[in-house]
């Protein structure tokens, strides 16, 4: 089968966990199709997974699906990595793309600590569905949208979901700037190199904190 390694249980991409199959049920018990399917686990993971760029980036427990879902909390890259697994786990060929972005509306916290407004290793989850690669961005969820003022993204299954060039107020948000490709797991080397060659201050000491409470446009 041509998309075989995108249904198989990865380091990151841990389909196999007990935790992540069961959550991938539960929320799918009563879904038929494989595009209604991945609706629903979409926001599952959307929603139910509190976005924050505050953790140790450093920790390779930060990127993995099961550990994201333990801790109810995560980034893009393993709320991505989550939403592959439970596609996985249903049977939805998945994997995790990655591209770098300029985040025109950061916090001045975060831009201090990334360096800048270029987001590197942005992820999202791309699903195979009639035939045909669909991009899922679960990062942000619907409460840090709204204090942030940005447009939830939404999911249909059929139309690629990535983050807006505007927000609410029509200034500019996200703008994609490299590809950086799609890979059956996460390549935590590669984004933990990168991370510590551009933005060192992500391995400080004591990076915490409450980012919904910075989510103030600046």
């Amino acid at each position: 089968m041509q998309n075989e390694s995108f249904l198989q249980a990865t380091d990151f991409i841990d389909s196999d966990h007990e935790t992540v199959r069961a959550f991938a049920h539960d929320v799918c018990r009563e879904v038929g199709s494989a595009e209604d399917k991945a609706i629903q686990l979409y926001y599952a993971v959307r929603d139910g997974i509190r976005y924050t760029p505050y953790l140790d980036f450093a920790d390779p427990e930060m990127y993995r699906a099961s550990s994201v879902l333990r801790n109810g909390y995560g980034f893009c890259v393993s709320k991505a990595a989550l939403l592959a697994a439970c596609g996985r786990v249903l049977e939805i060929p998945s994997r995790v793309g990655f591209a770098d972005v300029t985040n025109h509306l950061n916090t001045p916290r975060l831009r201090e600590m990334n360096g800048g407004d270029l987001m590197r290793w942005h992820a999202f989850t791309e699903f195979y569905l009639q035939g045909s690669w669909i991009k899922a961005t679960p990062a942000f969820n619907l409460e840090l949208c709204t204090r942030f003022r940005v447009k939830p993204l939404e999911f249909n299954g059929r139309e690629d979901s990535i983050f807006h060039p505007f927000d609410a107020d029509q200034r500019r948000h996200m703008e994609y700037v490299h590809d950086r490709g799609s890979f059956a797991d996460i390549p935590f080397a590669a984004i933990v190199a990168t991370f510590r060659k551009h933005s060192p201050k992500l391995f400080g000491p004591a990076v915490a904190g409450d980012f919904s409470a910075e989510a103030q446009p600046s």
